[in-house]
This record gives C-alpha cells, structure tokens and sequence, in this order.
C-alpha cells in the first residue's frame, strides 16, 4: 500500500477566501487522500496568508477525519525547539495523532534579518534544535548548557500520541544537510528542485559508506511529484501546452533572486522535466509510473503536486484530484503482492 498526499498549496495558490481553501482538504479527506502538506514562510516580504504551518494543521485537523497534515517545512532555525515541541505534542494530541514533522534549515536573509538571527548560525540551529526535538517529544530529559538556547533539564509534559514520536522528516538539498538526516537516521522529503536524483547523488557522495543500500531509507521517505492527469491524451496535452510558459518565468523569477539573469536561465528541457519531476498521462499510465518509481526507489509516499505549486488554478486541481482519486487511488492502497 503507498502513502498518497497532496501538496503545492503555496504562494498564490493560498489566495482568497478561507473556506473555500479549507474545503479543498475537506474534499481530499473525503476522497481517501492520506496528507497534506504546508510550508512556513515568516515575516515574508509579499502575501501570504497562512505563515504558521502548525496555526493552518490546527484548523483543517478540526474539520477532517482521517488526513493527515505534515509541515514542508519548519524552519528550525527560528524556533525554540522546547517552544516547538511542545506545540508539537499538543497537536498531535487534539488530532488524534495526525500530525508529520518536516523539518529544515530555511535560508530566506529577509525573515532571518528581521528575528536578528546570524546566518551562519542556522546550521548550528537547525543540527542543535533537531535533536532537542526530537528528543523532547519522545520523553527524554533534555538540557542544553551552550550553543543556540541554554537551559536547565526539561521534560515534555504531556507527551504526543505518536510514539515513540510523531514521524520527522528532513528536507534538504546540500551535502551536509542530507549527511545530517542520515546520520540521524531521519526520512527526507525529496524534493522537486533539485530533483531527488541530485539529492541522492549528494546523499552518497556526503556519506558514501553509509549509502550501499538506501532502500529501507527510502521506504520511509516522501518524494514530491508535479501530477497532471486527464481522462484522454487530448486533455493531458492542453494541460501542459499552458504550462512550459509560466514554470520558465518562474524559474526567472527565483533565479533573479540569486543574482542571476533572464538571459542566463536555460529554456526547460520539456522531456527531461516531464521524466524527472512529473507524474502525467492517464489515469492507467499515471498508475503504471508511480508503481514503476516505487520498484525504481523502494519508496512508499509520494507528495502529489496537482495544481503545479499554484500555476493551475485550484478549480483544475480539485478536478485533477478527483479523478486521481476515483481511477488511480484505490489501486495504490491495496496492499502489496508478498513478493513485491
């Protein structure tokens, strides 16, 4: 059986009325999704509604059943991880246990400026607030007499539902994050830029006698996919005729954030891009990838991307789901052959 989530809720894709954005996940829940998943952007230099993660899980876990909500990620480095923790456990209570813990280091200058928080101390956050915890949610005593936060011995009260705690995952791209989250035995959320093929060429190359066999790592990881699903060809095509465009003045965009210009973006690679990050076809061929990405990988949770990280509007994402769900979805959480 695989674990299928939906994610890509950011940015504009947040816009707008508050209910109708809620009943998009109230949809998912009925429809037998498995997750959500939502990044935390503070103190942001444009709109974005939903900057606290955990503030928006507290809300749709209140008005669904059985999704689970996961943060993708929380930026450790702005956080007291006994303050976290904490918020942690009482969510995990108040949803029944529902709750998955992405985590990362977060390099945005603007937010780390503005909570006077060094740069070259977020790996030093992020490593130190990790352990911290993670080792409080699980009920372990901690303290810590140097480095980011001081304090005496601690112990969470209460403790999350989830034991030994609620799932934590790392996302990352560089070296030494991924070298991190194996050292700590943490699953990953792979991620679509860079692609997980990158990250797991930086994973072996970080920790190259650790990484002979990354399978049973993986089984416990989450790996994200744009998904662009039609009922016939025709549709899939018109689907992503509209796309090449806007996701190349996206790239621009980020790019020109690292100082980089138009000029020297290089045009999308439209196979390369539709192999390695997408998911797509119909719903018989969208099945037979995703069961040829878990014989590939050995993984067991895709993060779907249904509306393109909000460059399809949530009217064709919710379309797109709901033929997901009723065509492709219910053969994926069969279980698995005994000898698959």
């Amino acid at each position: 059986m695989m674990r299928i989530d939906i994610a890509g809720w950011t940015r504009e894709a947040m816009a707008g009325d508050h209910q109708a954005f809620r009943a998009i996940f109230e949809s998912a829940d009925r429809w037998g999704f498995d997750g959500a998943w939502f990044s935390e952007f503070r103190l942001p230099q444009s709109d974005w509604q939903y900057p606290s993660p955990l503030l928006l899980a507290s809300a749709l876990l209140a008005r669904t059943e059985r999704l689970r909500v996961g943060t993708a990620v929380l930026v450790l480095p702005l956080h007291h991880p006994l303050m976290l923790a904490e918020e942690i456990a009482q969510l995990d209570f108040q949803s029944g246990g529902r709750i998955d813990v992405g985590i990362g280091r977060g390099t945005e200058p603007a937010s780390l400026a503005s909570l006077e928080i060094a740069a070259d101390s977020t790996r030093e956050r992020f490593e130190t607030g990790a352990r911290i915890l993670r080792n409080a949610l699980r009920g372990d005593t901690v303290a810590a007499s140097d480095g980011p936060w001081k304090f005496a011995p601690r112990k969470l009260a209460p403790l999350p539902l989830q034991r030994p705690h609620p799932p934590i995952y790392v996302a990352g791209s560089t070296e030494e994050t991924l070298g991190f989250a194996l050292a700590e035995d943490l699953p990953l959320l792979l991620s679509l830029e860079p692609p997980e093929t990158a990250q797991l060429e930086r994973l072996a190359h970080a920790a190259p006698q650790q990484v002979r066999n990354l399978r049973p790592l993986l089984a416990r990881s989450s790996l994200a996919r744009y998904v662009c699903i039609g009922a016939n060809a025709a549709q899939v095509r018109q689907q992503l005729d509209g796309l090449w465009e806007k996701l190349y003045a996206r790239r621009v965009y980020f790019a020109a954030k690292r100082g980089l210009a138009a000029a020297d973006v290089p045009p999308i690679d439209q196979p390369k891009v539709l192999r390695e990050q997408f998911i797509h076809g119909t719903p018989e061929q969208c099945h037979a990838q995703i069961l040829a990405l878990r014989e590939r990988l050995g993984l067991r949770s895709l993060r779907c991307i249904f509306n393109a990280n909000g460059l399809w509007s949530n009217d064709a994402a919710l379309a797109a789901m709901e033929l997901f769900a009723q065509e492709v979805l219910p053969a994926l959480h069969q279980p698995e052959p005994v000898n698959a």
